[in-house]
């Protein structure tokens, strides 16, 4: 077969690309093998990079849930001893830490990075490598925070690392240093992600595409994206000014020295209470994309749901304080923290009004991710009722810290996110995968999820009305608090189960899943105008929106309303270059966090090999400065290497393989059939 390709073209992988731009980046060659255990440690495609996030998220999930199950065996019968009050600390401490930041936001962040750049009908982010580059400072990120269960043990004093109980005096070892660098990491991978969010949805959506035009899923993308860079910084000063507290001597947070402990709080709150919404507002926007599809009926009161994320977003920042009104606050204050708190409920109950409202006189299904998405409103809105609750002074100064507290937010982020994330998976599996999840395997995995998870937190209620304290490892038995106790335990290995089988359900569909076919729900949005799974370059041509739900609209809506497609021109489709870069410089940071964690601390303190190594303590010599030099480098490297990209030429039958669309411009003639072009 004649071809007019260069010889880099003709070694370029993808099918129907030519190269158009060196691919050497002055130190060594670009990585050009999309597949493989090099593609994928390469990969700067968004398909991907969401599929790793939601892969090593689903991983930290049953590690959390791992650590959750063994809380819950411990409390099983009163006055057992399976494991000790210092273990029992531990595990609350990794359980709370996982589930938040290796978890739940970066499963979140899976649906970001996969579905939003197809909603928008963009071929991907605006920030390829930078996108990879978050994904690897995540997992690395979460390897360092569990590096700790190897060196001694892990953290214990706690997700939200009150001060004083982080300072040398109450945590010498090394656990506290890895949470405090393994978070540091962590902000790293959700701040660039956040940027290349925002940039993305403001600068690449498809022509005709407004913003209230925008899929709810894309619009609460980008409100949590603005949160998260809003929010983050303040944890990130906290935990600088905790670690030199602990590695130069400085006196931040040690009364002793003139500090306030206060100080954490306020700190850790200002991001602590906007990240609740860095949490539940990607699930709002899931649940507004699934209930309109299976309720044949599109979203009601589109511009309120929208308007309602957003104030959610900005009173977020407002009423961190309702976590601290047994700290003395003054009544001014707490007067004011608890007016906003009360506040908040009003944008979510629009909300949830607007949902109930889509639903009322439409023709449900229940599939398995409205039944996900059902369960979500009923869950959430019993975790809300009980918020309200914490927002009056008298009353949260009853329930601190006992199991009422235990129960209300593991039903915002159980009820609320998971619920809604799982609805999520089950909806997009098929855009993933081009395979389906068995109706009957999901709602057999929703039914179980349900009633463990009711069973194994509601009774939380009444443990902590009845006065039991939260973070406690044991009880006595004249205390009446067995039977509660007994039932939530089989409720959470209820709850485990329903997760294991869904965890089966994937693997087996995976594999064995009926084909899904291009639209297996009549969905309404345009991620669903492509291939399941889609191609490596999302569109074969630019889609032209001219309503809002446009996939539904073209194939049910008036033919003015229908969308249009622009083919590509001469030049055909640009698409971004594979780089070793992300990973590099992730690993340099992972290898200078690391080097803070071990500082100062004693040699023989290493795992298995600690013996062997010289006497003495580790300095900043050994690993911090080696790391931050790589880190650098992989910066140079990085610039130097600049973007790169090839061209792709889709062939025209794909550009022209549905109805749906009128071609503008007619793609340019190609010697080849199979789209391969001279270029």
């Amino acid at each position: 077969m004649a071809s007019t390709h260069s010889p880099d073209t003709l070694s370029h992988p993808q099918p129907g690309s030519t190269h158009d731009e060196p691919k050497h980046t002055g130190i060594w060659k670009r990585p050009l093998k999309p597949d493989g255990l090099v593609g994928w440690l390469t990969t700067v495609d968004h398909k991907k990079i969401g599929i790793a996030y939601a892969v090593a998220a689903l991983f930290f999930f049953l590690v959390g849930g791992v650590e959750a199950l063994l809380i819950r065996l411990q409390l099983f019968r009163p006055e057992q001893e399976l494991i000790t009050a210092e273990t029992y600390n531990t595990l609350f401490t990794m359980h709370g830490t996982t589930m938040i930041f290796l978890a739940v936001m970066p499963l979140s962040t899976a649906f970001f990075n996969y579905i939003m750049p197809l909603q928008i009908g963009a071929r991907d982010v605006a920030f390829p490598r930078l996108n990879a580059l978050g994904l690897w400072t995540f997992i690395l990120g979460g390897i360092l925070l569990n590096l700790s269960w190897f060196f001694g043990g892990a953290p214990d004093m706690g997700w939200f690392g009150y001060a004083p109980l982080t300072g040398r005096q109450f945590s010498p070892d090394m656990a506290t240093d890895f949470w405090v660098l393994s978070l540091q990491v962590l902000g790293i991978a959700s701040l660039v992600g956040s940027f290349n969010f925002i940039t993305t949805i403001l600068n690449m959506r498809a022509p005709g595409l407004s913003m209230m035009r925008l899929p709810l899923f894309t619009w609460m993308t980008l409100i949590t994206s603005f949160l998260i860079i809003l929010a983050f910084p303040a944890i990130t000063i906290a935990l600088v000014e905790l670690m030199f507290d602990r590695h130069f001597g400085t006196m931040f947070f040690d009364v002793l020295g003139g500090g306030k402990p206060i100080l954490w709080q306020h700190l850790f709150w200002v991001f602590g209470h906007p990240e609740v919404y860095i949490l539940i507002l990607p699930a709002m926007g899931i649940i507004s994309e699934v209930l309109p599809v299976f309720s044949r009926k599109p979203l009601f009161g589109y511009p309120l749901v929208v308007f309602s994320g957003a104030v959610i977003g900005f009173l977020g920042f407002a009423v961190w304080s309702h976590h601290m009104f047994t700290t003395g606050l003054g009544v001014v204050a707490t007067s004011a923290f608890a007016f906003l708190t009360m506040l908040i409920s009003i944008p979510t109950g629009v909300k949830i009004f607007n949902w109930i409202g889509t639903m009322w006189g439409g023709r449900i299904t229940f599939t398995t991710p409205m039944l996900f998405a059902v369960g979500f409103i009923w869950m959430f809105m019993l975790g809300g009722f009980t918020g309200i609750m914490h927002s009056s002074p008298p009353v949260d100064a009853q329930q601190q810290d006992t199991y009422f507290v235990v129960a209300h937010f593991h039903y915002v982020l159980i009820g609320g996110s998971i619920f809604a994330l799982f609805s999520g998976m089950y909806y997009w599996f098929p855009k993933v995968t081009g395979r389906m999840m068995s109706e009957t395997w999901g709602k057999l995995v929703f039914y179980t999820m349900f009633a463990g998870f009711n069973l194994a937190f509601f009774p939380m209620h009444i443990l902590g009305m009845t006065g039991m304290p939260r973070r406690t490892h044991t009880y006595q038995t004249e205390l009446g608090l067995n039977g509660p106790n007994l039932w939530s335990t089989i409720g959470a290995f209820m709850l485990g189960f329903g997760v294991l089988m869904f965890v089966a359900q994937v693997i087996y569909s995976l594999k064995k899943g009926q084909k899904s076919g291009r639209d297996p729900w009549d969905a309404r949005t345009l991620e669903w105008v492509t291939d399941n799974p889609p191609k490596f370059y999302n569109f074969a041509y630019t889609p032209i929106v001219h309503a809002r739900d446009q996939f539904f609209e073209s194939k049910h809506g008036k033919p003015e309303r229908r969308m249009e497609k622009l083919a590509p021109d001469d030049h055909g489709i640009h698409m971004p270059d594979q780089s070793w870069w992300p990973l590099i410089l992730s690993i340099g940071l992972f290898i200078a966090a690391f080097g803070m964690v071990v500082l100062g601390q004693p040699r023989e303190a290493f795992p298995l090999i600690g013996g062997m190594l010289p006497e003495g303590d580790f300095s900043i010599w050994e690993f911090t400065v080696p790391g931050l030099a790589l880190t650098l480098f992989a910066a140079f490297g990085w610039a130097y290497e600049g973007p790169g990209g090839f061209h792709v030429h889709p062939p025209a039958s794909e550009i022209q393989d549905d109805e749906m669309g009128t071609v503008l411009r007619t793609a340019p003639t190609r010697p080849e059939p199979n789209g391969h072009s001279g270029h």
